[in-house]
């Protein structure tokens, strides 16, 4: 997996026009971090199986999301936590997420600018396939939901900590970020927020990684 260096420093967090839950708009300093470069795909997730005897994901044999290079879908929370482990990384938090996602660019309805991508997809495409941001991280719209580390809580922004923000201490669903394949319209801002009940294994979730 090729990880990218995200330095440490604050960005603003958020969408002043976006939905209850991504208002309001503010500054948080996140710390340095590394994030993976795209998702982790089905060969990352093979070497994880097979090292540990672990059950595969539901939608692991079905023709339309077996192939090595497509994200790895059908992930719950815990399947994800549990392959970052072994990998000897982590979930990213929320705002770890956002701020990768943004790059460094302000006002941007997308990771890469504000156009919107014509494409749809009928299955969860190659990774590296759609608009890179600054940094150089692609499918961060348009592929999968991604895991976050975070409890989800609508109201969070209103009293999020200014520094290094992890979500509430508890909750009944957790964060993910990007847009996925499976809706009608795959490409979700870069502010917008989404969650699931943490059992839940769905075949457009899977999961980006991050190191310290």
């Amino acid at each position: 997996m090729d990880f990218v260096n995200v330095p440490a420093g604050s960005f603003r967090m958020g969408w002043s026009d976006g939905h209850p839950c991504e208002r309001p708009a503010h500054v948080v300093w996140v710390d340095t971090f590394l994030i993976a470069r795209t998702p982790a795909t089905n060969a990352d997730f093979a070497a994880y199986l097979a090292a540990t005897g672990a059950a595969a994901p539901p939608f692991w044999t079905d023709p339309t999301f077996a192939d090595p290079l497509q994200p790895v879908v059908g992930l719950s929370w815990a399947d994800a936590v549990a392959f970052a482990q072994w990998s000897g990384a982590r979930l990213p938090t929320e705002a770890e997420w956002e701020k990768a996602a943004r790059a460094g660019v302000e006002d941007r309805r997308f990771p890469w600018g504000d156009a919107r991508p014509d494409a749809t997809f009928g299955r969860p495409p190659r990774v590296g396939r759609t608009l890179a941001n600054a940094l150089g991280l692609t499918d961060l719209s348009g592929v999968c939901h991604e895991w976050c580390a975070d409890w989800y809580d609508d109201a969070y922004y209103l009293h999020s900590p200014a520094r290094n923000p992890c979500g509430p201490e508890s909750g009944e669903r957790r964060v993910s970020r990007g847009g996925a394949w499976r809706h009608a319209d795959p490409w979700s801002p870069v502010a917008h927020r989404s969650s699931l009940p943490p059992h839940l294994r769905y075949s457009d979730y899977g999961v980006r990684l991050v190191r310290a």
